[in-house]
């Protein structure tokens, strides 16, 4: 799955990202800038037809084999919580159905609502290009949520919501049956993990793991977006991404 780039077009990719000086130097502490864009990891948040009709019983946590078109179909009409009220239409995930590795962010933002697929627009596209500086392809992952509808104003998503999209995500992990989980922002790591440790402390620990799967915690490609400085420090995250992953090949 994973392709490893020579020297030069590394530094073509991380050039195509407008971050030539990816080496770690001074960084400026994160900061709680407001922003309509998408998560912000300071404090991190990572951020479709309503159709009222019930949502199908989930399979059972302890099941041997997930439905996943039943899994799909079940997020899809899902009312369990009042986010269907408002939303475009459910955001299921997107990639390989087995996959080495899952990308999990927070929530879907606007124009992920509109299209229904998970980091698109420029924070997608910031995701592409930071998993292809390691090698990797976007089409060779699985990228889900931790709730799959749109929070309004792209706030964080409440206590009852990520308790109803719970099962779907876990689901979804014991179905892909990663080697390692990317969670990307504060509110993907803090579920994922059960913690309420913040960002900068989770990305620097050892040993995470969640649903019996290893955990790499980093930035939210959107706040990188808005705060480049951190980026040396993505990059870091990213070199160790590769490790783990190199390691169970």
């Amino acid at each position: 799955m994973v392709e490893r780039l020579n020297s030069s077009e590394r530094e073509a990719v991380l050039e195509a990202l407008g971050i030539d000086q990816w080496r770690l130097r001074s960084v400026a502490p994160i900061t709680n800038a407001p922003t309509t864009d998408g998560p912000d990891d300071a404090d991190e948040s990572d951020r479709a037809t309503t159709d009222t009709q019930p949502a199908e019983v989930l399979i059972e946590s302890d099941a041997p084999v997930i439905d996943w078109s039943l899994l799909r179909h079940n997020v899809k009409r899902c009312t369990k919580c009042r986010l269907h009220e408002t939303r475009t239409q459910a955001v299921f995930g997107v990639g390989a159905e087995s996959a080495q590795m899952m990308v999990v962010g927070e929530a879907p933002g606007a124009e992920e609502d509109r299209r229904g697929e998970p980091f698109v627009g420029r924070a997608g596209q910031m995701l592409d290009a930071m998993l292809k500086a390691i090698g990797i392809e976007r089409s060779t992952v699985f990228i889900a949520n931790v709730i799959k509808c749109r929070p309004p104003q792209n706030r964080d998503p409440r206590a009852d919501e990520v308790e109803a999209c719970t099962d779907y995500l876990e689901a979804q992990i014991r179905h892909v049956n990663p080697d390692v989980i990317l969670a990307v922002g504060r509110v993907a790591a803090q579920h994922l993990l059960g913690s309420t440790e913040t960002l900068g402390r989770l990305r620097v620990q050892r040993d995470l793991h969640a649903y019996g799967v290893p955990v790499l915690v980093t930035y939210h490609p959107a706040y990188l977006l808005r705060t480049p400085v951190q980026k040396a420090r993505a990059w870091e995250d990213l070199k160790r991404l590769r490790q783990m992953i190199g390691a169970v090949q």
